[in-house]
């Protein structure tokens, strides 16, 4: 797959069967539309491009917070797995928002893709105040000599409701409910910091995580089954908790992995988390011994889980 960061200076693509959208989460509704699209370019023998925005429209039309399913770098590994020719994640500025429908369609779509096929929703709504719509880009096919293909309404539904039930599935820790509508295991990548070594000093040595993108969607609080992924280890198991460690009294959250069967200093690495199983919310305990004794029942959980997993 091939990723262009601007609209500028795009290649002349070969019947370029265009569609647009987000994709946050590249999950099973959108990989439905990844599967029409790729259909509709082998049936015309042209070849299959993807719009996204970068930053989320929503953050610079309505100054919204937003928390994402997967970060930009995230989103393109997923689609480029998807067997995509080309994505391009334009720039979503506030000038660019404020485009009028026709000059969307005339100077952006037509112009810069060239367009044999567009496949888009129902809804998708586009340019200033989000005046325009399918029926514009209908209107206007015959014109700009582009064919029109709408994407049946229960995929865009179930693409509404999925991306809903994912966003409020992780926070609320349901990572299995959320794996089963993503199709795949959600993931979260953070910088390993130094921690105050509690979990050392209890035989359960955790690796501190930073999560530098602000807009990354983080499981909510508990202790979960994961596995870790880092250059030179491979793919380790190992559990995770997510809080603010009641028993020691602190109030900053954080997040902390204790890898299984691996002693080695990995300070200043990134990991990836793959969450698998959410095991039981975050307690407080009477003293250290009550902890430790309950982190061995999680330990033994976890391990069970994931040989079940292999």
């Amino acid at each position: 797959m091939k990723v262009y960061y601007s609209a500028d200076d795009l290649p002349v693509f070969s019947k370029a069967v265009v569609t647009i959208g987000t994709f946050d989460g590249v999950h099973l509704g959108h990989q439905k539309i990844v599967e029409q699209l790729q259909q509709e370019a082998a049936r015309i023998g042209g070849e299959t491009v993807i719009i996204t925005f970068h930053p989320h429209p929503r953050t610079v039309v309505s100054h919204q917070p937003v928390f994402l399913i997967n970060t930009i770098e995230e989103k393109i590994e997923l689609l480029d797995k998807k067997g995509i020719d080309h994505l391009v994640v334009v720039p979503f500025t506030a000038e660019f928002s404020q485009q009028s429908p026709e000059d969307y369609v005339e100077q952006f779509l037509v112009r810069k893709f060239r367009p044999h096929t567009i496949i888009i929703g129902y809804d998708h709504r586009f340019g200033q105040g989000r005046k325009g719509d399918y029926k514009l880009l209908e209107a206007l096919s015959p014109e700009f000599g582009y064919r029109l293909l709408e994407i049946p309404g229960q995929v865009i539904n179930e693409i509404t409701v999925s991306s809903t039930l994912i966003r409020e599935a992780i926070l609320k820790g349901d990572v299995m409910a959320a794996n089963a509508l993503l199709g795949y295991e959600f993931f979260f990548q953070g910088r390993v910091i130094d921690g105050k070594k509690l979990g050392r000093a209890l035989g359960y040595p955790t690796a501190n995580l930073s999560v530098e993108n602000a807009e990354k969607l983080v499981p909510g609080n508990g202790i979960y089954v994961v596995q870790v992924e880092f250059i030179g280890a491979g793919i380790k198991g190992g559990m995770m908790s997510i809080g603010v460690r009641p028993t020691i009294g602190v109030t900053e959250r954080t997040i902390e992995v204790n890898i299984f069967d691996f002693d080695k200093e990995i300070y200043g690495e990134t990991m990836r988390v793959y969450v698998k199983k959410y095991l039981r919310e975050e307690m407080k305990f009477d003293n250290l011994e009550e902890l430790k004794r309950q982190l061995a029942i999680d330990k033994e959980e976890s391990l069970e889980f994931l040989k079940k997993g292999k």
